[in-house]
């Protein structure tokens, strides 16, 4: 028999479900914005007029409903834009990789009861979420790892050298990722190691054969946690690439977006408009695009890979949490 819902739960029905729906609305809203500014005119993006579909038209007045794929155009053959993509690509799955590695490592010498100082070495991680180095300390430690692989490399100065290296390399302890792995792995039943040490399986078989295919769900999701972030990523692979040492030809793609931004927009810096104007009218007299519809076409093409491999590492994302976010 259902049972009838009450005045209040049907009331906190309603309003948990209208929350949802306008908290959902604010999440997916920007995305539609920029695949509608993408598809729009230069008048539509200068003059503010897109909110949600894309316009066309030569003025504010003359606006009207319809797409225009002259800044995608633009993308796709910009061949810059597209080594960028593949450097965030090579950072993205090595960086993955990387971390995943002495990640899984140092999660499962943490989790031995049987580990010398097991609870002052825990303790250190945890500070480390508490009290960080500070932007200028990790700034000098990102320098002075660039100037030692430098020096392994045998070059005169990091110049010398390929700094998507120490992007990979030196971006990526994360200290919450580490102990979401070792409260999976302290959850394994102490029997099942035992049985298979007893078959004579080594401590690397242990770990490789045991505690990983039993910890899958909690993997996929550092490993998710682990790709956004170094996807996403800009801040310090633009400090290290743009700041100290010019590289650009190994920028990741996010920092040749928000070189995009800063040199052919008013996004950041409405101050600069007629100098903007300028400098964006002689690279795109040719194709038409806007430098605006040109800036969201990137960003478009830079969420698609998020959003395809997402979907399947979702479904362990509620299991891994809850595997290696609670310690029973």
């Amino acid at each position: 028999m259902k049972r009838k819902m009450e005045v209040s739960e049907l009331v906190f029905k309603i309003i948990a479900y209208v929350f949802l729906i306008l908290f959902s609305v604010m999440c997916i809203y920007p995305f539609l914005y920029a695949i509608g500014s993408s598809f729009s005119s230069d008048a539509a993006n200068t003059s503010g007029s897109v909110i949600l579909w894309p316009l066309i038209g030569s003025s504010s007045d003359s606006l009207s409903f319809g797409a225009t794929i002259a800044a995608y155009h633009y993308v796709f053959t910009d061949a810059q834009f597209w080594i960028s993509y593949a450097n965030t690509l090579f950072m993205t799955i090595l960086g993955t990789i990387w971390c995943l590695l002495y990640s899984i490592l140092g999660a499962y010498a943490l989790s031995k009861k049987r580990l010398l100082g097991r609870h002052g070495w825990n303790f250190f991680l945890v500070f480390t979420m508490w009290f960080s180095a500070g932007v200028v300390a990790t700034y000098n430690n990102y320098i002075d790892t660039a100037e030692v692989f430098a020096a392994i490399a045998g070059a005169s100065s990091p110049d010398g050298i390929d700094l998507k290296w120490v992007v990979v390399i030196a971006m990526g302890m994360n200290a919450t990722n580490i102990i979401l792995l070792r409260n999976a792995f302290e959850g394994v039943p102490s029997e099942i190691e035992e049985a298979a040490r007893i078959d004579g399986a080594t401590e690397l078989q242990v770990l490789t054969k045991v505690f990983i295919p039993m910890s899958r769900a909690t993997i996929a999701t550092v490993a998710l946690f682990f790709g956004i972030s170094r996807w996403n990523g800009y801040f310090w692979a633009m400090k290290v690439m743009s700041g100290a040492y010019e590289q650009s030809y190994s920028w990741p793609v996010q920092v040749y977006v928000r070189n995009f931004l800063q040199t052919y927009t008013t996004l950041i810096a409405p101050d600069l408009a007629d100098g903007v104007d300028q400098s964006w009218a002689t690279m795109s007299s040719e194709t038409g695009a806007s430098a605006t519809g040109v800036l969201y076409s990137m960003v478009v093409c830079s969420v698609i890979p998020i959003l395809i491999i997402y979907p399947f590492i979702s479904k362990y994302f509620a299991k891994g949490v809850n595997m290696g976010g609670v310690k029973e």
